[in-house]
Formats: structure tokens, sequence, C-alpha cells
């Protein structure tokens, strides 16, 4: 008698095994990718522009261009956020390589404490890569208090590397453009319960 049919149920587990161990790490591979996809796509957009993502500074360019640009500013607010979000102008005309400030005028309508955190881009989004923020209200989460009216700035200059670029050539209108989306409000901590010896009363 052969022990056969033992070495093939053997083997069949054994198979068994790495096949599911394969679909296992097949699995938390798509996983991971699906995490690191979203930094990963952002970090794409800040370095190239892409999608008129803008660009982050931290000092002012060394040259300004006797050319200049109308830099128009909008905003808006997500479903489900009770604020209004609007520019306190709505367009500037500024040359190339010079810092700017701009402002929004926000108001929390609602009764209650708000959080949120806002989304931009430019148009055309080829001009994302030369847009350059030095201060920008989107960088942190904001929180409003019940009725609260805030001004928030925006600190920002064009490029003077633009004019190199010849598809940019005729280029004389740049819209700044923003979203409000709401955050969850963060848990509040539980009250601690003073410690204490017992009274004895019922």
């Amino acid at each position: 008698m052969t022990d056969k049919p033992s070495t093939d149920k053997h083997s069949t587990t054994r198979r068994d095994i790495i096949v599911a161990g394969g679909f296992g790490f097949l699995a938390a591979s798509m996983v991971g990718a699906a995490y690191a996809a979203v930094p990963l796509y952002n970090w794409f957009c800040r370095t190239t522009g892409f999608g008129g993502t803008t660009q982050v500074s931290h000092a002012a360019p060394g040259k300004v261009l006797d050319r200049t640009i109308t830099v128009r500013f909008d905003g808006n607010v997500a479903a489900g956020l009770p604020w209004k979000f609007v520019p306190e102008k709505n367009e500037i005309t500024v040359k190339i390589g010079e810092v700017a400030t701009a402002y929004y005028k926000v108001i929390n309508e609602a009764a209650r404490q708000t959080l949120a955190q806002a989304s931009y881009n430019v148009t055309p989004p080829t001009v994302g890569i030369y847009f350059q923020k030095i201060n920008c209200f989107c960088f942190t989460e904001q929180q409003m208090a019940p009725g609260e009216t805030r001004e928030m700035a925006v600190v920002f200059y064009v490029d003077p590397k633009i004019a190199e670029d010849r598809e940019h050539d005729g280029l004389n209108t740049i819209t700044l453009s923003y979203t409000f989306f709401s955050l969850p409000q963060p848990a509040r901590p539980v009250a601690e319960v003073k410690s204490g010896k017992p009274s004895g009363k019922l």
C-alpha cells in the first residue's frame, strides 16, 4: 500500500497556503498603495503645479518686471458649511514678481463653533507652477466661533520665470480660487473625576 494520497493532500494544502498568502500580500499592497496615493499625488501637484496647484515660497523673488497681470479672486463654500466667504476685492493688477496681499472676509453664520480648511487652485491650470504663495490661510485649519467674522489674507507673487515661458506670452489674467470644506470637530476630553475618600453617606 502506498502513501500517495497523503502526499497529494500535503501538496494541495501547501499550494493553498501559498495562494492564500499571495492574495493576502496583494491585498495588503493595494491598501498600502491607496494610502500612499494621496500624499504622493499632493506632492506631485505641489512640485509640478499640476491641476493649477499653487507653489509655496518663503521669500520675495529677486526682481520685478514691468509686465502686469490681473489676478482675480474667487471664494466658495462646500455644502454643509454655514460660512459666508467672499474676497474683499474681486481683482487686483500686479507686476510680475511684485509681492501682493489680498484679503477675504469670512463669517461663521452658525450658532455653533465650526472648523474648516480651504482647498485652492489657479486657472489657467498651467500657471500653477508660477503662482507663489508666501503666506495663506489655506495652510491651516480654521476654527470659527459662533457668529465670528474674520479677515483672512493671502500673500503671493507671480514668478518672473513665467516671462520665459512662451506658452504664456499672451496671458493677462489669473484666477485664484478657494473652496472651504467642513471638518469634524475634535473630540472634547472627558472631565477628570476628582479623587477623594468616600463620605460613608448613603
